[in-house]
């Protein structure tokens, strides 16, 4: 249950757009550039040597530093609303923790692969954040999504539970496996927060924007504003773990809501906002609830925003690592310095997909890069991943073989240690073009809880960091066997991906998943953190921001950014049009 794309408007991560990169160096695409040579860390040290030989290549309106999910739904919306844009992006392909790869027939992918929520018809309106930049760009209707509504799961004291949304469902499963209590447990749970999912769902990002044009643009929303319980609004940025004191009792569902909170937001319910299970409970837990599968992948929204931005005139720039983000006299965000040695200008605005680690090396030392670090001072790192990918001959496999499966060896140690719950994908049950025929194609790992210490300093081609890879993948192989047994003799294809693997190919920081920190316990929240920076005219999106990790998370923010730069009436336009 990867921090995939869902329902709702607002800081949620249901689908985690930070999965992994390619594995190994072979077999997946290559790092571009300079990517290879110390990641986006390498930018201010390139920079220096480069400044006085710096080619002037023009100037945009707008210029994006990597081309992942948030700067690609920041750009192509900002090309949408007529503003020239360039995204520069230092891997051979777009998408970032969400891009694919292929090798011997097979679709890899690095990231997402839980969906909920994507789907809209014509003329239909969401409440999804990425569906909204879709409907804006004319790409809702390029995607074809397959529908399915369970996941399996391998759980202590249980075993294996094929769980499903829908409220009646869910019930049907804690009925039959925790007895009536549990049952009815879950379902005044389920009335208690109905009025915060309502909350945390009657503002769309689409509606918000970073200045005063926000009272315009949100006060559309005001009927919807209005018929929401003061008490529900006023709790959604308060930690989930308090929202729930005192009325969730029976151990396995407290346990569960721990595990939803930390596959959301990669905190558990203490460090969750309660507006992203509000959204979650929106989506999952209703009548009719049903998951989606993108046929394609998480590749084909990358193509889909790639398209966006292309025909309204953006452009996209593989292989083009940024060295140095460059700053007027003012201190103002003013351009960027490639790796190549050359310059492009930017009359608006810089946006940074990179992380706010990374970001930070990619700013001249100086006043600007002390108020950007104390800015983002308190952000959590998150840590790596661990991954399994594999192509395998799927003859003599059941046909009814579970799409995806959840591994927890303990509750007591908590979600979030090391190699304590795997997740493992086979995308292929729900798109057989991800796989040869009669082959599938799986995606199995640990969701941001890979320790990078275990892996710094060690040296990707050596004799060690081989034994390690083997070694920690382990947990990996018990997982996919506990769905396909003797997939050890099925594999065609196997490589493994670790932090080193994310540092390499995304270029992040420690190879982290992400950032969080912005709610916890005894912090209840006085707002909503802007897309903004201390460094005038650098705006940060992705993962590594508020609202953070996930494909609706980061889609919120880009859309967010890019409305920061537009018109008001620009805005309205949009949202009549799409519905909202």
């Amino acid at each position: 249950m990867p921090r995939a794309a869902g329902r709702g408007g607002g800081p949620r991560g249901r689908g985690r757009a930070g999965a992994a990169a390619p594995p190994g160096g072979r077999g997946g695409p290559r790092a571009a550039g300079a990517s290879a040579r110390g990641g986006a860390a390498a930018g201010a040290g390139a920079a220096a040597g480069a400044g006085a030989r710096a080619r002037a290549r023009g100037e945009v309106d707008v210029v994006v530093v990597g081309g992942g999910l948030g700067g690609l739904c920041a750009g192509a919306l900002l090309a949408h609303y007529g503003k020239s844009v360039t995204v520069f992006e230092a891997h051979d392909v777009a998408g970032g923790a969400a891009h694919v790869w292929k090798r011997g027939g097979y679709t890899f992918e690095s990231g997402p692969s839980l969906y909920s929520g994507m789907e809209v018809g014509p003329g239909e309106s969401s409440s999804n954040p990425f569906t909204h930049v879709l409907q804006a760009l004319g790409e809702a209707q390029s995607l074809q999504y397959v529908k399915y509504d369970n996941w399996m799961c391998h759980l202590p004291g249980m075993g294996s539970v094929l769980t499903k949304v829908g409220a009646e469902q869910f019930r049907e499963v804690l009925r039959e496996h925790e007895g009536p209590e549990a049952a009815e447990e879950w379902r005044d749970l389920g009335e208690m927060m109905r009025p915060l999912a309502q909350a945390a769902t009657a503002i769309s990002p689409a509606s918000v924007r970073s200045d005063l044009g926000a009272v315009v643009t949100l006060g559309r929303l005001l009927p919807r504003l209005l018929s929401v319980p003061l008490s529900a609004s006023k709790a959604l940025m308060q930690p989930f773990s308090k929202v729930i004191e005192g009325e969730v009792e029976n151990a396995f569902i407290r346990n569960w809501l721990d595990m939803l909170c930390f596959l959301l937001s990669g905190a558990p319910a203490s460090g969750t906002a309660a507006a992203e299970i509000g959204f979650m409970f929106d989506d999952w837990f209703r009548p009719n609830a049903a998951l989606e599968y993108p046929v394609g992948g998480s590749g084909a929204l990358v193509d889909a925003l790639v398209r966006g931005l292309e025909k309204h005139g953006g452009r996209l720039e593989l292989r083009a690592p940024v060295a140095e983000v460059l700053l007027d006299e003012a201190g103002s965000a003013a351009g960027v310095l490639l790796e190549d040695g050359s310059e492009v200008r930017a009359r608006e605005a810089v946006i940074s997909n990179a992380s706010v680690w990374d970001t930070r090396r990619l700013l001249p030392a100086g006043p600007a890069a002390d108020a950007f670090e104390a800015a983002f001072r308190d952000t959590e790192t998150c840590d790596s991943f661990l991954h399994l990918h594999l192509g395998i001959d799927a003859q003599g496999l059941p046909e009814d073989l579970d799409m995806h499966h959840i591994v927890v060896d303990s509750w007591e140690d908590g979600v979030d240690s090391p190699q304590n719950m795997v997740l493992v994908s086979i995308p292929s049950v729900a798109d057989p073009s991800m796989a040869p025929e009669g082959k599938h194609v799986v995606h199995a790992y640990t969701p941001g809880t890979e320790p990078y210490s275990l892996w710094e300093g060690l040296d990707p081609k050596g004799a060690e960091y081989a034994a390690l890879k083997e070694e920690r993948a382990e947990v990996l192989w018990r997982a996919v066997e506990k769905a396909i047994p003797d997939v050890r003799q099925r594999c065609e294809v196997t490589m493994v991906g670790t932090p080193l693997t994310h540092q390499r190919f995304l270029r992040r920081h420690r190879g982290t998943y992400g950032g969080r920190g912005w709610v916890a316990e005894g912090k209840t929240g006085s707002g909503l953190p802007s897309v903004t920076t201390p460094v005038d005219k650098l705006i940060c999106v992705g993962d590594s921001c508020f609202p953070g990790p996930g494909v609706p998370a980061v889609a919120a923010a880009g859309t967010i950014a890019a409305h920061s730069l537009v018109k008001t009436s620009q805005q309205m336009e949009m949202l009549s049009r799409i519905g909202l």
